[in-house]
């Protein structure tokens, strides 16, 4: 069932420099953009709304990006270097949010404080994966299943991991590669409960 356009995406900007991006987690689409460029006037609180279309009637869902002005723009730096890979403004937020925890993420469980994101770590771990043979659009694709990557630690988590599965299991290459893009969360693996349940399943080994 079609739906009309509503409201879903808000950037806030008020006399405290403070933005706040509110995420619809239903839907994403490809106009939604966002403006940080607007002065507030007379202490009052300014709202930038966008809409997007909405493919059922089911309930929206909606969180909450909050972030100081000096925040915004580390936030921004991060965005570009998201850009290489055709996201739109709406879907650069979303993978920054579930990375970092300011959009809830089953795969952090409750560990996952949130943590302004840098851009020179987010490229060292794209600059990383490039190395591992995965292009741009296959980047993309991890990004899209695993948005979670670009939080995770390159050198305790990332680098480890893959030196896991090319040491014990063997896998390198393109057989790698095709690994990756099927299921790129293991790249984020830190525990192996091997039967002893950690309750960290989503970051298990026993998963793969």
């Amino acid at each position: 069932m079609l739906g009309s356009s509503l409201p879903s995406a808000i950037l806030t900007i008020d006399s405290g420099k403070v933005s706040v991006f509110s995420l619809d987690l239903e839907s994403y689409s490809s106009n939604a953009k966002f403006s940080h460029s607007y002065q507030p006037r007379n202490n009052k609180t300014t709202k930038f709304t966008t809409s997007k279309r909405w493919t059922t009637q089911s309930t929206r869902r909606t969180q909450e990006i909050v972030l100081s002005e000096e925040d915004t723009k580390t936030w921004e730096a991060c965005r570009q270097s998201l850009s290489q890979f055709k996201f739109t403004v709406e879907e650069e937020d979303k993978i920054l949010g579930k990375a970092f925890g300011f959009l809830h993420s089953p795969y952090w469980g409750e560990e996952r404080e949130k943590v302004v994101p840098k851009s020179d770590e987010i490229n060292a771990i794209l600059d990383y994966l490039k190395g591992l043979g995965l292009l741009d659009d296959d980047i993309s694709k991890v990004l899209k299943k695993f948005p979670e990557v670009v939080g995770c630690s390159l050198e305790n988590e990332v680098k480890v991991n893959i030196q896991i599965l090319e040491k014990q299991w063997g896998i390198k290459g393109k057989s790698l590669k095709n690994l990756l893009l099927r299921n790129p969360k293991v790249l984020g693996y830190i525990v192996d409960c091997k039967g002893d349940c950690m309750a960290l399943c989503t970051r298990c080994w026993v998963r793969f």
